[in-house]
C-alpha cells in the first residue's frame, strides 16, 4: 500500500511553481543573445550592430525574438530569429533598423543610434563632402567606403545638420530618432524596409490609443454618475 506524503507534495508544487515563473521571466537569468554577438566579436575594433526585426509570437504565453545584422567595414551577416527577454524587447521596441551597439577602433559604444552615426566626423573614416545643393553630407572613404552599402538600406545621408542635432541628442543621453523621426519603428526608413512591421506596429499603436480612450471614458462616465447621484440629495 502506497502511503501519501504531503511533504512530497508540496514539494512538487514548489518546483513547478518555479518552473512556472522560470517560463514567465522569459530567460532573464540566460545572457543576451547581444551579449554573445560581442563576445564573438571581442577581437574586432569596428562594428555596428542593428536591430533589423522583432517579433512577439503567442497568446498566452509569449515568445519575444529579435534579427540583428552585423555590419563591419568590409562585410556584413545577418542572425537567425533569437530569443530575448521580454523586458529587452520592450527596451527596444522603438529602435528597429537602428545600431543597438557601434565599436569603434576597440572602442564600445551602447547608445542607440541611426546606422552610421558613431563614425562620422572622424577623419579616419571619411570626409564631409558637398553636394549639387550646397550641402554638407559625410562620405565614408578608404576600407570604409563600403560601410553606407553593407548597412543593408537602414541608413540615410548623412547631413552636417543632422550630425548636430544627433550629437546634441547625445550629449543628453537621448536616442536621436532623425530630423524628421525618419529612424525607428515608426519611421520612414521602417515603413519603405519593412512594411510588413510597419502596419502591424501602426495598427497596434492605434489599438492601444483606442482602448486607452474607452478605458478613459468609462471612468469619466462612472465619475459624472456619481457625482450625480451624490449630488441629487441636496435639497431633500
Amino acid at each position: 500500500m502506497q502511503i501519501y506524503h504531503p511533504h512530497n507534495y508540496l514539494t512538487a508544487l514548489w518546483l513547478c511553481a518555479v518552473f512556472f515563473l522560470s517560463a514567465c521571466s522569459g530567460g532573464s537569468s540566460t545572457r543576451l543573445p547581444l551579449d554573445k554577438i560581442k563576445a564573438d566579436l571581442a577581437d574586432e575594433p569596428t562594428y555596428s550592430v542593428v536591430l533589423e526585426d522583432m517579433r512577439e509570437q503567442g497568446t498566452f504565453f509569449k515568445t519575444y525574438s529579435h534579427k540583428y545584422l552585423v555590419v563591419k567595414p568590409d562585410d556584413s551577416t545577418r542572425t537567425d530569429w533569437l530569443e530575448v527577454p521580454e523586458t529587452f524587447y520592450n527596451q527596444n521596441r522603438e529602435f528597429l533598423g537602428m545600431a543597438l551597439i557601434s565599436k569603434k577602433d576597440g572602442t564600445l559604444d551602447n547608445q542607440v543610434a541611426p546606422p552610421g552615426y558613431s563614425y562620422v566626423g572622424d577623419p579616419k573614416y571619411g570626409n564631409w563632402r558637398q553636394d549639387s545643393q550646397g550641402g554638407s553630407f559625410w562620405e565614408f572613404y578608404g576600407k570604409y567606403a563600403l560601410f553606407s552599402s553593407l548597412f543593408g538600406g537602414w541608413n540615410r545621408p548623412i547631413y552636417r545638420n543632422d550630425y548636430a542635432m544627433y550629437n546634441q541628442s547625445r550629449s543628453t543621453n537621448r536616442p536621436f530618432f532623425g530630423r524628421n523621426k525618419e529612424f525607428g519603428s515608426t519611421g520612414s526608413v521602417v515603413k519603405a524596409k519593412n512594411p510588413g512591421f510597419y502596419s502591424r506596429r501602426m495598427e497596434a499603436n492605434r489599438a492601444a490609443q483606442s482602448s486607452f480612450k474607452q478605458k478613459a471614458a468609462k471612468r469619466m462616465g462612472r465619475t459624472k454618475t456619481g457625482f450625480r447621484s451624490r449630488s441629487g440629495g441636496f435639497g431633500k
